[in-house]
């Protein structure tokens, strides 16, 4: 069996450090679908302007390796109980695909790249390799007042994020309330918990630096992110 890509996935993140680990958790976040030149013939899409979302099967391509092991540590769960890979979300699986659900918010047919499908409330790393499109189903694949394993036990703790405002000056507003929403999902390991540890989430061409006390999330600086 041969699998190939499709598809990038074009977004603001240039690393998965900071990524919402799941997706929809911050629906504002934008991102686009880019064809691979053979698929670019419109007839591959015709018709997806009818759906609101999409699922996105994806290759988590940033791993350096699979994990073949049965039981991962979920972060949910502060990185020190073990459960069944197939029983989590998890990105160390034995084959390393993903499945996000999306947003569309626009299909540009005619570009000079083919046909683009901006989306939004996704988790993908720029770059990322998609290997399937498939249209989100209400009928078929929302449910409703059904168990969620430990999530339902471990709801995920949402941080209080605090910008300064000498650092907001000069920065659009919408762009702080995405960032605002991203750190709020606390992309820190869980593990960590030295408030004098500084972090750094790059986004959208910004390197982002922050401390985490507590429950509370402090930005220290917003810098030009540094490409390698």
């Amino acid at each position: 069996m041969t699998i190939r890509p499709i598809a990038t996935f074009h977004s603001p993140f240039s690393s998965k450090f900071g990524i919402p680990r799941q997706s929809g958790v911050v629906p504002q976040l934008k991102g686009t679908i880019c064809f691979q030149p053979e698929y670019r013939s419109p007839d591959f899409i015709r018709g997806i302007e009818e759906y609101d979302y999409l699922w996105l099967l994806w290759l988590f391509s940033a791993n350096n390796a699979t994990r073949g092991g049965a039981t991962v540590r979920p972060p949910l769960l502060g990185g020190n109980q073990s459960m069944g890979v197939f029983a989590t979300r998890s990105p160390y699986r034995p084959n390393p695909i993903g499945l996000s659900s999306v947003r569309v918010e626009q299909v540009c047919y005619d570009t000079p790249d083919g046909p683009i499908i901006h989306v939004a409330g996704a988790d993908l790393m720029d770059g990322t390799p998609i290997i399937d499109i498939k249209p989100y189903l209400e009928y078929a694949d929302s449910h409703q007042d059904i168990r969620s394993g430990f999530t339902d036990t471990h709801p995920w703790q949402l941080l209080q994020v605090v910008i300064p405002e000498h650092i907001r000056t000069g920065y659009d507003a919408d762009f702080l309330d995405i960032v605002s929403e991203v750190l709020a999902q606390d992309p820190r390991p869980h593990f960590h918990h030295d408030p004098t540890r500084v972090y750094g989430m790059t986004y959208d061409g910004h390197d982002i630096r922050f401390q985490v006390d507590g429950g509370v999330l402090t930005v220290i600086e917003i810098l030009p992110e540094l490409r390698k």
